[in-house]
């Protein structure tokens, strides 16, 4: 079962990506994200397609333009994440292919980068919106439609996101920064990992 847990490292670099992306996977993450605005974002992308592509799915955040998938594509990646909706970047990811969750707060946004295409609806800021939110624009969304919390959802508050029909997460600092070793991200992915299955009893 593949969690629908997404690893989002900002700033990651090239040099340990793979080493941090095989704890993450070890852990049971299978989808892994580097925002653009990281070292060096494509050499960690195309280090973590060439090792880890064929067991999870890899790919960009903070993806704010075409020529930015484009980019993504060329290093390997197959997932798109925007803090934003632009319908251009929707489009044109699935031109190529690759997922696209862009990043909604409203249903005016959510119905736009549904009818342009995404695979799923990123809500950003969680904190903002809240399960308040949440719950409120659930009822008008299409059957099926993927909402993942991102920003102010995590191991403390799983549940409740849950409750309020979240699909899945993203999960940033609380799981990876800049300077944290290997073993280090590896005990706080199998700790949220553990978090979740609980939230989900």
């Amino acid at each position: 079962m593949t969690l629908p847990l997404i690893a989002i490292l900002r700033g990651l670099t090239p040099a340990d990506a793979p080493a941090i992306g095989a704890a993450l996977i070890d852990a049971g993450f299978g989808t892994i994200e580097v925002p653009l605005n990281s070292p060096d974002p494509f050499g960690s992308i195309a280090a973590l397609a060439r090792d880890f592509g064929e067991h999870a799915l890899i790919g960009a955040g903070t993806v704010l333009s075409t020529a930015e998938v484009d980019a993504v594509a060329e290093a390997g990646g197959k997932l798109i994440v925007s803090p934003n909706c632009d319908v251009d970047v929707i489009r044109h990811s699935k031109a190529r292919a690759l997922q696209s969750w862009p990043g909604v707060f409203t249903p005016t946004e959510a119905f736009a980068a549904l009818n342009a295409g995404a695979d799923g609806l990123k809500l950003f800021p969680g904190a903002m919106a809240g399960t308040a939110g949440l719950s409120a624009m659930r009822p008008i969304l299409p059957p099926g439609t993927k909402v993942y919390a991102v920003g102010g959802a995590g191991p403390d508050n799983f549940g409740a996101w849950i409750a309020a029909s979240a699909d899945g997460f993203g999960i940033g600092s609380a799981l990876y920064t800049p300077g944290l070793t290997a073993d280090d991200v590896a005990a706080r992915a199998r700790a949220i990992v553990a978090a979740y299955k609980e939230a989900l009893t």
